[in-house]
Order: C-alpha cells, then sequence, then structure tokens
C-alpha cells in the first residue's frame, strides 16, 4: 500500500490531494511510503532509518574489490560515479550480490547483461562474478518448454516478477530465450576460476557447467557445423535472441529477414571461449577425456566461423547464418566479439580492427553497432548504426588481444567525454551520429540510464589500457605494454585483491613510457611479472 504520513483530503487511483497549514518562515515536512499494509505510519524517524540503512549498504557495495585513482578530478568523477551506479544496481541476493541490467526498463536480474558486467569488473572485483555466477547456476533450467524457451542447462535470460508473469500470461517470470547466456556463462566461470585460483567454487559449480556444455553439446548433433543456434517455439517469445535482440536486428545484405534457425557471429565466439575455458578447467580436475572433447569442439566451432562467416572480398566477418546455411553478408559489430575472446587468425583479426576503426564504424565517441554503409543503417535505432559503451568495450578489449593497444586510450578519451555530456554516466546507448566540432553526442531518448553493463565499461576498456591479467592459479600479476588513458599521468590501483591478499600498484608516466611501481603495500608478497 502507499501510506501517508498526513491523511489526503482526496485520493482516487491516480493522485492524492492533501491539504496542509503553512506558517511563515516554518517549513512542514510530509512523507510517504510503499510496503506492506500493516508496517508503522510515516515518520521523520522511519525515513532516517531508511536512510541510514541505504546508505550503509551503499558504503559496502562500494568497499568490494579494488579501487581506482587517477591524477585527473574529473577522471576520478566518471570513475566514482561508474562504482556508485553499478554499486546502486546491484542486489544483494541469497546467492550473492547481483547487478541488476538497468533504470528504469529492466530492473531486474538478466543473465547476459550480468555476466558481461561482471567480466568488465572481474579484475577488480571477482566477488560479483562469483554472485552472479551462483545464482545463475541455481536458476539454470531443468526442463524443455516452448513457452519459456527453455532446456536442460540452459541459463537463465531474465525473471521478471509482475502481475503478467506471475499469471503465466508473459513467459518472463523465467525466461530462457537468449542463446548466448549459457555459452557466457561457462567463458565467465572458466575466466573466474583463472582470475582466483578458487578451487572449491570450482567443485560446487562443475555440476552447473557440465549441464551447460550438455546443451551446447546437443547442436554437435542437430547441425553439421555444431554451430549454436536458435528459433524461438512460441510466438510470446523473443524472435531475436543474442544480444541484438530486436526484431529489425539481423537481416540479409538485401534486407531480408532470416528464417531460422540462425546462428549468429558473436555467439559461435563465446561457443569457442566458453570450450577453450572447459578444456583447461577439466585438465585442472585431470579430466583428461572430457579436456579433449572440448579442444576439439572449440576448434569445430573455430574452423566453421573461419570458413562459413568470413568474407574475403570484405575482410570481414557476415552477421549470421540463416537456416539454409546462406550467410547474412552484413557489416555489424558484433564480429568484433570474436577478437574479445581470440577466435579470429591474427591476419583477420588485423582485418577486423581497421574496419572497425574506420569511418563507417568509428563516429568520433565509439563504435555503431551497424557500419554506416549497410542497409538499415539508421543512427537513431536501437541497434542498427546507434553505439552501446559496453559494445565498443569488448570490441576494444579485443584490439588489445590482436596488438592493438595504441587504440584502446583513444577510444577510453572518447567514451570519457560521452560521460560527460551525461553527467559522467555512459547511457545503455546513444544515437551513432559522426561527431562534429561544438556538437554534443545525442541522447537515445528512452536509453536505461544508468545501466550496469555501459557503467562497467570504463572498468573493461581500463584493464585492457593497463595491459593487466590476474593468474589465479600461480597467485601472479601480469602486466604487459602498459598504457596510461589520455591526459592522466599517474593512476593507481588500491587493494586489488589477489587469492586472499590486497595489493597496490602504481602505473606512472616516465616521458612517453609507462612505469608500474609497488604500493604502499608491497610486502604481502604478489609475483609482479611485467613484460616490455
Amino acid at each position: 500500500v502507499i501510506a501517508f504520513s498526513e491523511a489526503p483530503s482526496r485520493i482516487d487511483a491516480n493522485a492524492a490531494s492533501i491539504r496542509m497549514e503553512l506558517e511563515p518562515g516554518r517549513p512542514k515536512d510530509l512523507y510517504l511510503e510503499i510496503g506492506p499494509e500493516d508496517a508503522p505510519p510515516p515518520s521523520e524517524q522511519r525515513y532516517r532509518q531508511a536512510c541510514l540503512l541505504a546508505r550503509a549498504a551503499m558504503r559496502r557495495r562500494l568497499r568490494r574489490g579494488g579501487r581506482v585513482r587517477s591524477s585527473a578530478r574529473l577522471f576520478n568523477a566518471w570513475l566514482d560515479k561508474s562504482r556508485a551506479d553499478l554499486a546502486l544496481l546491484t542486489t544483494d541476493l541469497p546467492s550473492g550480490p547481483y547487478p541488476y541490467a538497468g533504470i528504469p526498463w529492466f530492473s531486474t536480474t538478466f543473465g547476459r547483461d550480468a555476466i558481461i558486467t561482471a567480466w568488465q569488473l572481474l579484475w577488480l572485483d571477482p566477488g560479483l562474478a562469483k554472485g552472479v555466477l551462483t545464482y545463475l547456476a541455481e536458476t539454470q533450467a531443468g526442463e524443455h518448454s516452448s513457452f519459456r524457451d527453455s532446456a536442460p542447462g540452459k541459463i537463465l535470460h531474465e525473471a521478471r516478477r509482475g502481475e503478467m508473469a506471475a499469471q503465466g500470461e508473459v513467459p518472463f517470470g523465467r525466461y530462457y530465450g537468449g542463446v548466448d547466456t549459457t555459452c557466457l556463462f561457462v567463458a565467465l566461470a572458466t575466466a573466474y576460476m583463472e582470475r582466483t585460483g578458487d578451487r572449491a567454487f570450482l567443485d560446487q559449480i562443475w555440476p552447473a557447467l557440465l549441464a551447460a556444455t550438455g546443451w551446447m553439446d546437443s547442436f554437435a548433433d542437430s547441425d553439421p557445423l555444431g554451430l549454436i543456434r536458435y528459433e524461438r517455439e512460441a510466438d510470446t517469445g523473443l524472435l531475436n535472441q543474442g544480444w541484438k535482440d530486436s526484431h529489425d536486428s539481423i537481416f540479409h545484405a538485401d534486407g531480408r529477414q532470416p528464417e531460422g534457425p540462425i546462428a549468429l557471429v558473436e555467439v559461435q565466439g563465446y561457443a569457442y571461449a566458453a570450450y577453450c575455458g572447459m578444456a583447461r578447467l577439466a585438465a585442472q580436475r585431470l579430466d583428461r577425456e572430457r579436456a579433449e572433447s572440448c579442444r576439439r569442439r572449440a576448434e569445430q566451432i573455430r574452423a566453421a566461423v573461419e570458413s562459413r562467416f568470413w568474407m574475403p572480398d570484405v575482410g570481414y566477418y557476415g552477421i549470421a547464418l540463416d537456416g539454409e546455411g546462406d550467410l547474412c553478408r552484413v557489416k555489424a559489430s558484433n564480429a568484433g566479439h570474436l577478437l574479445f575472446v581470440g577466435l579470429p587468425s591474427p591476419d583477420r583479426a588485423q582485418a577486423v580492427m581497421r574496419t572497425l576503426l574506420g569511418s563507417e564504424f568509428a563516429n568520433g565517441w565509439g563504435l555503431r553497432t551497424l557500419a554506416g554503409d549497410q542497409p538499415r543503417y539508421n543512427p537513431m535505432s536501437y541497434h542498427n548504426g546507434s553505439v552501446w559503451p559496453h559494445d565498443t568495450a569488448l570490441c576494444v578489449i579485443g584490439f588489445r588481444r590482436y596488438g592493438g593497444a595504441d587504440a584502446v586510450p583513444r577510444l577510453l578519451s572518447a567514451l570519457f567525454e560521452v560521460a560527460v555530456h551525461f553527467d559522467m554516466r555512459l547511457p545503455e546507448l546513444f544515437c551513432g551520429f559522426p561527431r562534429r566540432p561544438g556538437e554534443p553526442p545525442v541522447a537515445y531518448p528512452v536509453a536505461c540510464l544508468p545501466q550496469a553493463w555501459a557503467a562497467a565499461s570504463v572498468f573493461g576498456i581500463l584493464q585492457a589500457c593497463l595491459g593487466l591479467q590476474v593468474d589465479g592459479w600461480r597467485q601472479e600479476l601480469h602486466v604487459r605494454s602498459p598504457r596510461l588513458p589520455w591526459g592522466i599521468s599517474e593512476l593507481r590501483l588500491e587493494n586489488l585483491p589477489i587469492s586472499g591478499r590486497r595489493l597496490d600498484l602504481v602505473f606512472r608516466d616516465a616521458g612517453g613510457r609507462v612505469m608500474v611501481l609497488p604500493g604502499r603495500n608491497e610486502e604481502q608478497g604478489v609475483p609482479l611479472i611485467t613484460h616490455t
């Protein structure tokens, strides 16, 4: 119910009117509460108590993981706002912390969004990934349902608790219609293990990983190429089930809608990463047979992507294969996610990088979701020409992987300037109009703000900038060819968690080179291995 500290003089389904006598120069407060019917009436005391509890919860969330500070005040403001937004969006579930996707439209549990958010923060705060993996393992599908697009082993796409979901009028009470979420779940789990060396959690989550890879394995029986495909089983579900899930986001070069089942290019990359990671984890558990099986499946998928998705005349990967095996010859940012997972050969990765950094994709603020010379391109669309910060971040992390370290600070600087225009926040997406002198980035009117994977993007790109990796199995920190963000002379990492210890590091500009120095708690003994 909605309760008032002053009784309304008039109330109906849409409004309440309250008459108050105000004395000159003396304020009067009105308190409103939404809560259970038997709660005490709203009051100043209850309000102050709620504020104290909310502030304490925020402080606890902000203290999780490591902290980044720089020599630049405005850059620090962006980092602080991003961490605060992530703390705001994170709910402490019984399974652990879980970042809800975004406000106002997606303030609930989403699988894909939470996984990518946690992955971008994994180097700073592995506890978030553990919370995400635990919840998704607990809600893993155990049965077939056409209405919910579920199958044994699939990982949750989203969960909603509204009236229509509760009554079964829509499938989103627990909906599993995301073709990529299961692959991403396995890939994040393997990345988490390698970041932390957490063998106890590996044993805990191993049955869920086997069930998830079992669902992925089923495509080897139904698809000659072994590719992961989707096709909704009920009209109430999502037509497109990758991260670009709007109805018009997947298409042929002539504008035709492809018939399913559809194999998205980036999903094959996620599956490749999942199988490669599972092979390493199985080897850790001395399961040589499973390790070899996962390596074979990873290579099968890699070979299929290289042979069926590559467009030699364009020097780029197509966005999808349709149900007839025909390639959707469309240049979209999806191909950049292959660089994130390390699937392409080096020469093809370089070609993809050059295309993404060209003017058809790079608009001066970030990377468009669709190249400007493609059919259906529209800079004001949801997925066909807009800029999504998390999408740009995954591509940029891939650039670093393939030797494109110099492009990383440039795109980090571009997104920083976007954040400055949006009150130090990155929105879920913004329009893809080209950058022009004196003109700000153009807002997408109904974008979530704040939004979790957008807020996490600065940390994902910053890790790529610093060239930093943690080896949890060996308890080592590796720094390779570090870069600093533009305009920043010094950057500090504080309380970086490594195998139960905390490490401080300083990255400092030294006349064009970046020095890596130990911080105040160097005595804690985490080996630092640097590569020039």
